[in-house]
């Protein structure tokens, strides 16, 4: 585009203000094919911005349904241990509710 506009500003004497016969249709016409460059640009640049989210989309919901299972497993683990150590999750809960007690009361 930079080699265009080149050909079109600078130097080839008959721009605008030349004899005034297809002056105007030659401008008429840049603006036109840069119109087109950009929009072509933009489509781009759009494609490659839906192709990025997608992707990163995809990744996120398998971190999400990862993040899940290991919740899920967490607590299946957490329970399984209450009911084989009823009384070490109780006074360990009490404990730690009485801790964090000291420490948010100050």
């Amino acid at each position: 585009m930079a080699e265009e506009n080149l050909g079109t500003q600078g130097g080839g004497g008959m721009g605008m203000a030349g004899t005034g016969t297809g002056g105007g249709s030659e401008a008429a016409s840049t603006l036109g094919s840069s119109k087109e460059h950009a929009r072509r640009a933009a489509e781009d640049l759009k494609t490659a911005a839906s192709s990025m989210a997608g992707e990163y989309r995809g990744k996120a919901e398998q971190a999400w349904g990862d993040a899940q299972e290991r919740v899920r497993t967490f607590q299946e683990d957490g329970e399984a241990y209450v009911r084989e150590n009823p009384t070490k999750a109780v006074f360990s809960a009490l404990g730690i509710g009485f801790l964090l007690g000291i420490i948010f009361r100050r």
